[in-house]
């Protein structure tokens, strides 16, 4: 069936894989791994229905605090996929841009340089990007933009929503239309939380690598046939 209202912007929130690798009895690496394929199939799904905006939270802050094994493992994952020429034909042939947004300072040399060349590589494409939340908090986000602002601004009535936007580590990221956050869990957990002020929510009790294009399909549905009002 045709969906006729689709949303220009998605966010997605892919929560369980560690859940759906212990299900399985495979390892957390087996789990993130899954994940990772998933959504590469997942952005090329959403290409399929003219959506050309992408977020995915990738690697919270809060995710530091878990076990040296787990992040490095995710880490490992990701200096990986960077250099995977599989995904990056996939890239070039969906003129897409994949673009890093969170406090990279935080992430090793290594990984960081890999991916900035997967940003290098792709940054000829402007109509699609895919935004990989790495390193991202959305307190952070915001305490960001306080710190740049702090020493700029003189008075209290100069610091505008313009300003505060434009010092966000998420600058320049658009509104989100539509977020997706799968295993059931129902909280944003701090996902940009700028940009989703009036953003619509969808909750999949399906662990994300269970996720499939008719899942999508069904979420997409559901937004079409909702009226929202912006706070009118």
């Amino acid at each position: 069936m045709e969906i006729k209202n689709l949303p220009r912007t998605l966010a997605l929130i892919p929560d369980g894989n560690r859940r759906w690798a212990a299900s399985h009895r495979l390892s957390i690496l087996n789990g993130y791994d899954n994940g990772v394929k998933k959504f590469i199939d997942f952005s090329e799904w959403c290409l399929s229905y003219g959506i050309n905006n992408i977020a995915v939270w990738a690697f919270s802050t809060e995710n530091f605090a878990r076990s040296n094994r787990e992040v490095n493992t995710l880490f490992r994952i990701y200096r990986r996929v960077a250099k995977d020429r599989d995904i990056l034909d996939r890239l070039h042939r969906n003129r897409t841009r994949l673009s890093m947004v969170g406090n990279m300072s935080l992430l090793p040399n290594d990984l960081l340089s890999a991916l900035r060349n997967v940003e290098e590589e792709t940054k000829c494409y402007k109509e699609r990007v895919i935004n990989m939340l790495v390193s991202y908090g959305g307190k952070d986000d915001i305490m960001h933009a306080v710190r740049e602002i702090a020493g700029k601004a003189r008075r209290y009535r100069d610091v505008t929503e313009d300003l505060f936007g434009r010092h966000l580590l998420t600058s320049g990221l658009p509104e989100i239309d539509f977020l997706i956050r799968t295993s059931g869990e129902q909280r944003l957990s701090g996902f940009m939380p700028w940009q989703t002020s009036y953003s619509e929510l969808y909750f999949s009790d399906k662990l994300w690598p269970d996720f499939t294009r008719e899942d999508l399909h069904a979420a997409l549905s559901e937004y079409s046939a909702r009226q929202r009002r912006f706070g009118r």
